[in-house]
């Protein structure tokens, strides 16, 4: 065995809440031990400048859903997720030396509040410690791309979808890893924050709520199974997709794929995998359309960075702003 993967090995989860079709995992499970850590971040349920704060409470509850979904999944394969209720900045570097960790594997951003996050954790975790960080929240790679670089991605979306629709075949995806049974090793004692610890009170969702669904990736593929399998409502899904009263208008799967608990790959294939043993026809097609989309935004992110968030926009226009 390679000596490094004998070392301890770290996977930070961000917005990749999953142990399915997760690239990252696939890769961290070849060493030796393997911790998993969740960082509930203060800074995302505080007041910004401008009156609001970041984390509404549906979105809290539906992350710590997720976060209690993931620990349990990532426990039936032997791998410990710790959850801090804190900055990672503020806790990496004491995690990573009493567990002895080498390696520090992470989904890859690039948007500001990110990418500073990462920068403040490697300046006081030293350069011993080695990152890797690996893209996994597109449908179709930053790899396979039929561009040399993202500045070369079109400033139209039509011509984004064709290219790659050509050109690019899908990744298949990556199988949840097979339990591993090792030695213990000792770790920090750690809990999920409560609902009143990131600052609000409990509620309970109204009944006429078009999203009665719980956070968690089984909650993903079980809505997934009722939407494809169960009622076949995807046969229909473009001609509904815009009706905003009742839970199965549209595939509802946005708030999963946010946070990474449900990859935009498991759901193109199982497309594929419907329009081969049901249907295959516009409304199918639809779902797959909407998510190169979410694919192309992602990706004029990526090529224009902080310029999306300015007045003048991408394209540095003078608006007209009366309010």
């Amino acid at each position: 065995m390679n000596p490094n993967l004998e070392k301890t090995a770290l996977l930070w989860f961000r917005n990749d809440l999953r142990t399915y079709d997760h690239n990252s995992l696939s890769q961290a499970v070849r060493h030796q031990h393997l911790i998993g850590v969740y960082f509930f971040d203060p800074r995302h349920y505080e007041t910004d400048t401008f009156g609001f704060v970041k984390t509404g409470k549906f979105r809290a509850r539906f992350l710590i859903e997720t976060v209690q979904e993931l620990r349990d999944n990532l426990q039936t394969i032997g791998i410990p997720l710790l959850v801090f209720y804190a900055r990672p900045e503020d806790r990496m570097k004491e995690l990573i030396e009493t567990c002895d960790v080498q390696t520090v594997y992470l989904q890859r951003e690039w948007t500001s509040e990110e990418t500073t996050v990462l920068e403040n954790v490697k300046k006081r975790t030293g350069t011993q410690t080695h990152f890797v960080e690996a893209y996994d929240q597109f449908l179709f790679h930053p790899d396979d791309l039929p561009y040399k670089d993202f500045e070369e991605i079109p400033d139209i979306f039509t011509r984004f979808r064709k290219q790659c629709e050509k050109k690019v075949r899908v990744r298949p995806c990556q199988p949840i890893p097979k339990p591993r049974l090792l030695p213990p090793i000792s770790l920090p004692k750690t809990k999920i924050p409560s609902l009143t610890a990131l600052g609000f009170e409990p509620f309970e969702t109204d009944a006429r709520s078009a999203f009665p669904f719980s956070g968690g990736e089984n909650q993903a593929l079980k809505r997934i199974q009722h939407y494809f399998w169960k009622s076949r409502k995807l046969s229909y899904y473009k001609h509904t997709r815009n009706g905003l009263i009742g839970k199965d208008y549209s595939a509802k799967l946005s708030p999963w794929l946010a946070n990474g608990s449900l990859s935009p790959r498991s759901v193109y294939w199982e497309v594929k995998k419907y329009e081969q043993e049901v249907v295959k026809n516009q409304d199918t097609y639809w779902l797959i359309f909407e998510l190169i989309w979410r694919d192309y935004f992602k990706y004029v992110s990526l090529k224009f960075g902080n310029r999306i968030f300015h007045k003048k926009g991408i394209i540095n226009n003078n608006y007209t702003w009366d309010r």
